[in-house]
């Protein structure tokens, strides 16, 4: 995207040569040619598929029709966060797994790929959300954590004149988006293009705060008329065992988030990733991206088992991940995991053990109680996707703003 990065972020032209995109933005022609393949369908599987109901037929017609401003905007009617969705999307298991174009044996319409370009598009040329009331209301609304749930929460809620204040710990907004999806999906300059947008509509962004205990929620409620938790989930699993405290031993979340924002490009020559969910595939892909010439993923259980999608784990082998099947890592060494198999131990050299075993939930969820709270994404439904969040977010903020209208009715 053409302009200046907000929020002070400088991006990384190494990081950017190494995690080209995984899916190229289409041009003009190849836009216009791909919209024209559709068939608008007026029952639209694709938008039943997609967890915020995007009306995809729409926003695909008017590409076809080369209105690409109104197509961004029939994007982001249903989902603020159109622009991320369009490159983290698993579109092989939603719209595009669900494209009529697949009953007669002819290939999807490539509708995240249509999205992103409307996007691309909206945001390159300065395009700003609408208003969706011309009231300024008087009650205000903090949604804790600046990931997808509380975003698209906020930017519902500022849509509909509430004011808004998002808190976040991080320096940056934008939660896993910015910090967490591998680079070769969505680098973190298109995240937070996505985030000044919705800051715009006057949502107020506070970093570097923490809410930690029942103190720090009291004083939110006596400030706040509603309290969103978008709070994501807590630290990966940590492995416990002989060696864990290796000083190379760096969790997949962490992992990725370094070398996205703090341009660490140090992996060594070898590299286990141990876990076989997406988050895994996205740390050894990355890995290899950064220079690590063997990169092996461990997993406990067979290949049938695993977590990731069918299609991530076809890429991690493109890219010459190998996988070691029914092994169990026992033991860190200088050099070496040492892994049991049937009965049996085996050696594999590393320099660098990434451990993507999942994550812990946040205790604070719990002594969130009383009619001011409202919760959505991760925290809430154990981890899911981006778009999942956003949809979270979005129903969350309709409940807020009926509660107030059937306060004051």
């Amino acid at each position: 995207m053409g302009a200046a990065v907000p929020f002070g972020f400088q991006d990384n032209a190494e990081v950017a040569r190494r995690f080209p995109d995984l899916h190229p933005a289409f041009d003009s022609n190849e836009a216009l040619t791909e919209a024209n393949r559709c068939l608008y369908c007026f029952d639209a599987p694709c938008a039943a598929a997609c967890p915020t109901h995007i009306d995809v037929p729409r926003f695909i017609k008017k590409i076809a029709t080369q209105n690409l401003m109104g197509s961004a905007l029939a994007i982001l009617d249903a989902n603020v966060l159109g622009a991320s969705c369009s490159r983290v999307c698993p579109v092989e298991v939603l719209c595009e797994g669900a494209c009529v174009m697949l009953r007669y044996n002819k290939q999807a319409i490539a509708i995240g790929r249509l999205q992103r370009h409307s996007m691309d598009y909206f945001l390159d040329r300065g395009g700003r959300l609408p208003r969706k009331s011309t009231a300024k209301r008087s009650q205000n609304i903090v949604c804790i954590g600046a990931g997808p749930a509380s975003l698209a929460c906020a930017a519902e809620l500022a849509q509909k004149g509430f004011g808004v204040t998002v808190i976040e710990r991080r320096p940056l907004p934008g939660g896993l988006n910015t910090y967490g999806v591998a680079e070769y999906k969505l680098r973190p300059p298109d995240s937070l293009h996505e985030v000044a947008m919705i800051a715009e509509l006057g949502v107020e962004f506070r970093f570097g705060v923490s809410i930690e205990d029942e103190s720090d929620l009291a004083a939110l409620e006596r400030q706040y008329d509603a309290i969103f938790m978008g709070i994501g989930l807590g630290a990966m699993h940590e492995l416990r065992i002989p060696g864990a405290e290796h000083a190379h031993i760096i969790d997949a979340l962490e992992f990725i988030a370094r070398y996205k924002t703090a341009s660490n490009l140090s992996v060594g020559n070898n590299v286990v990733v141990i876990g076989a969910g997406n988050t895994a595939i996205d740390a050894a892909i990355a890995a290899r991206r950064l220079g690590a010439a063997h990169v092996t993923i461990v997993y406990r259980r067979t290949e049938r088992d695993i977590s990731a999608f069918g299609f991530e784990y076809e890429h991690a082998k493109q890219e010459g991940v190998v996988f070691e099947w029914m092994a169990q890592p026992v033991a860190i060494h200088s050099g070496s995991l040492e892994c049991s198999r049937m009965g049996s131990t085996f050696q594999l050299p590393c320099d660098m053990v990434i451990p993507a075993i999942g994550q812990t939930p946040l205790p604070l969820l719990e002594r969130c109680h009383g009619p001011k709270y409202y919760s959505g994404g991760d925290c809430t439904n154990g981890g899911r996707e981006v778009v999942d969040a956003v949809a979270d977010g979005k129903r969350a903020a309709l409940a807020i703003a009926k509660s107030f209208k059937a306060e004051h009715a």
